[in-house]
């Protein structure tokens, strides 16, 4: 377990886990480096592809503040609402683990916002 945790986060682990989760799609809306998971339509992951150094997540604004005051590796969301998104330097020592959990954050709070009827697809 130890060599998971201090392992970096890979694009490619990224990308499984990303589509692991229910209902989730890999598109890319921004052009062709940019790599974009939503669920339902809705955006909760992005990062680039040819340089996979950070990722957008989607996060609950008070969570978001002291993220970012916690880790040096997570700043206000690079090109989003700064409220809301934050940016997560993949290589700041932040564990996969930790990564995983605010990934699949992000994917609840997007999930949490759908209609019911969406939510309901999803088994939510």
């Amino acid at each position: 377990m130890q060599n998971n945790k201090s392992a970096i986060m890979t694009l490619s682990q990224f990308q499984e886990y990303c589509l692991s989760l229910p209902g989730v799609t890999e598109e890319f809306p921004f052009g062709e480096e940019t790599l974009v998971y939503k669920v339902c339509g809705k955006m909760f992951a992005l990062s680039g592809i040819e340089d996979f150094e950070t990722i957008n997540l989607k996060c609950d604004p008070e969570t978001a503040i002291e993220l970012r005051e916690r880790y040096e590796g997570v700043e206000p969301g690079y090109h989003m609402n700064k409220k809301h998104w934050n940016t997560v330097y993949v290589h700041s020592g932040i564990p996969n683990k930790l990564l995983l959990e605010w990934i699949k954050a992000s994917y609840d709070l997007v999930v949490a916002g759908l209609p019911k009827k969406e939510r309901e697809k999803l088994g939510k």
